[in-house]
Order: C-alpha cells, then structure tokens, then sequence
C-alpha cells in the first residue's frame, strides 16, 4: 500500500508545468480563496483558445489541475468556459476531498476568465 497521498498523474503534472505562466498581452483573471492563489491568462484568435497558462500557489493537486485544464482547455471554443466543470478533472487526478475546494477556485477561475473573453471587457 502507498503512502504517498499523490496519484501518479498529480506527480507527473505537477513535475511538468509547461503551461506555467502567462500569454503575454492576453486578458486574464486573478483568484485567491481557500489558501489557493491562481491567475489564469488566455490568448484568443476567432473564438478559440490558442494558448493559456496559470500562475498558481497551492498544493501539488491545483497546479497539476491548472496545468491539466490549460492542456485541455487550448484548442476549444471561448464559448464553452464559461459553463467549464472540473468534475472531470478530479476524477482524472484524483483529488481528496479535503481538496476540492481548492479545484473549485480553478473551476471559478476558468468560467471567470471565459466569461471576461465572452464579454469583451
């Protein structure tokens, strides 16, 4: 039996974090709740999502989910964010319990960013 609490995705995800960052001159948005600070940036050209990175301070279940819904969330309609659910996300991870809320604040995140990108503002 393992006594490491990270499932072996969150320990790759969380080693390779090539969406860390920021798309330069791109709308974003800032999150801090739940001990978690995470701020999500998103290129756009003709409604898609060309490129996203997060910046993240929180346990290694956020960032590795920061880095997964970047990956996944690139290519996709700007459209579609503003409904995004992680309930995919913490099954893929998986993520604790006690951890949720912190996947919840990416959750509010990426729909606060879409919804920013939908709005113009």
């Amino acid at each position: 039996m393992s006594t490491n609490p990270y499932s072996t995705r969150v320990r790759e995800l969380f080693a390779m974090t090539p969406h860390a960052g920021d798309v330069v001159g791109a709308k974003s948005v800032s999150i801090s709740d739940q001990d978690v600070r995470i701020r999500l940036s998103a290129g756009v050209e003709d409604g898609i999502v060309t490129a996203m990175r997060f910046r993240a301070r929180g346990c290694p279940h956020l960032i590795a989910g920061a880095e997964a819904a970047c990956a996944a969330l690139e290519g996709h309609a700007v459209a579609g964010l503003p409904m995004w659910t992680s309930a995919d996300l913490m099954q893929d991870l998986p993520v604790p319990v006690e951890k949720t809320g912190r996947i919840l604040v990416l959750e509010d995140a990426v729909r606060s960013l879409g919804q920013r990108l939908c709005d113009g503002t």
